[in-house]
């Protein structure tokens, strides 16, 4: 079988992190290659925020217009009882001191965000759909994968001076690097999300994080300036209920398996809040998404020679700190600054995960822990233990101090050869 196409960097996954790792790169004069598994990319999910880390590489992407269009900024976390009682209020975003917003935005509506700004800047055909990658090789110049093209059936060889797997938290490439990484984590929680248009949800621009004696949570928070145009509100809920076995999750889990609000109802039965009616923000999504809570113990090493991981394939986290999106898009961020301001690429991808493996690693590990104490429910925690957390988990992710003062991460121009 041929080579059918070649691309200085061949990135698997067209999600956010892949995404903004195609516009790094391009930026920096490289010409990436994506191939995304889908047939067709659409806007699914819910929603997620993104701190000010993540909006800083975006805005030195050209991108700092179409994320105020799209996204709310975050005034505040609001942590409350099941009753609405406020126990503690943290500020966020520009009101803690950061030179950026933190968005709360539609994860679906960012991607095609950068979608588009992918396709206006590099052509339609950089983000190849309907790709699937079943394998690779490596030589002394170059990396091959093996991919199936879904929509007639047909193998390829693909070409790249490196391979990046931005592939989530079910990576293929992940797998073939580390075949013994053993089974996801569950913590014994089930999420179910959903979004739902109201007439209003107080307080402010707040994201809400409550929970009561049972360790049942509930999350919730604005994700769209459109909607706040029309004078409506666009809430994204989540409800996270424990009831398993903490440990690895079996292989029979049904991923797309749609909630009901029938499922949820129950357990927040003697929930009342005076700024939003629980049962209308459940009963009111269109769909209802159900996930078991999981993680991964962090690897070792992440890849070897020219292939490398990137965001949930490298470091999936429980969502407890509101991380994931942002993390993925700082690693793109890196990986294109290393490429571009070190000659040899296997030596960049060294670089590139020294430069983040320690760090992730480590917020995937203070997530369990906010994941921890959030689970003592109203009854184990007070506004001195949550702020206890929330500060060590800030120093975990850099305080506004360091990102404000840390020096930009726009590479020169460059490109590496074979």
């Amino acid at each position: 079988m041929g080579t059918s196409q070649s691309a200085d960097v061949v990135i698997v996954g067209g999600g956010i992190g892949g995404l903004t790792a195609a516009l790094s790169l391009h930026a920096a004069g490289f010409e990436p290659l994506v191939l995304e598994s889908a047939r067709e990319i659409r806007p699914l999910g819910v929603g997620i925020n993104l701190q000010p880390a993540a909006v800083r590489e975006l805005t030195e992407l050209g991108l700092a217009d179409e994320l105020a269009a799209t996204g709310v900024p975050a005034a505040g976390h609001l942590f409350a009882d099941h009753h609405g009682t406020t126990l503690f209020t943290e500020p966020r975003g520009l009101a803690a001191g950061y030179k950026w917003p933190q968005y709360s935005i539609h994860r679906g509506e960012l991607q095609m965000l950068l979608l588009k700004a992918v396709r206006e800047r590099m052509g339609p055909d950089a983000v190849r759909t309907g790709i699937q990658v079943q394998g690779f090789e490596q030589t002394p110049g170059a990396v091959h994968a093996h991919v199936l093209d879904r929509a007639d059936g047909h193998r390829e060889l693909i070409e790249g001076g490196v391979l990046v797997a931005a592939d989530g938290i079910h990576s293929t490439v992940r797998a073939l690097l580390h075949p013994d990484q053993g089974p996801l984590q569950w913590n014994g929680v089930t999420m179910w999300r959903g979004v739902t248009e109201v007439e209003s949800f107080p307080p402010g621009n707040a994201v809400v994080i409550a929970a009561d004696e049972q360790n049942v949570q509930f999350v919730a928070y604005q994700i769209s300036h459109a909607a706040l145009a029309r004078g409506r509100t666009s809430v994204n809920w989540v409800c996270l209920v424990p009831g398993g076995t903490p440990g690895p999750l079996g292989g029979d889990v049904n991923w797309n398996r749609p909630g009901t609000a029938e499922d949820i109802l129950p357990h927040y039965a003697d929930w009342k809040f005076d700024w939003a009616e629980l049962p209308e923000l459940i009963t009111g999504s269109e769909q209802i998404l159900e996930y078991p809570m999981v993680d991964r113990d962090p690897l070792p090493s992440w890849g070897h020679g020219r292939v490398t991981l990137l965001g949930d394939a490298a470091h999936p986290g429980y969502p407890s700190g509101a991380n994931g999106g942002t993390q993925a898009i700082i690693d793109a961020r890196v990986l294109a600054y290393e490429l571009a301001t070190t000659d040899d690429p296997v030596t960049a991808l060294a670089r590139y995960e020294k430069e983040r493996r320690e760090v992730t690693s480590a917020i995937v590990l203070a997530n369990r822990e906010m994941d921890r104490v959030g689970r003592r429910g109203a009854g184990g925690r007070s506004g001195t233990s949550i702020a206890k957390v929330t500060d060590s988990y800030r120093r975990t992710t850099g305080a506004a101090e360091e990102l404000n003062s840390r020096a930009s991460l726009t590479p020169p121009g460059g490109n590496f050869g074979n």
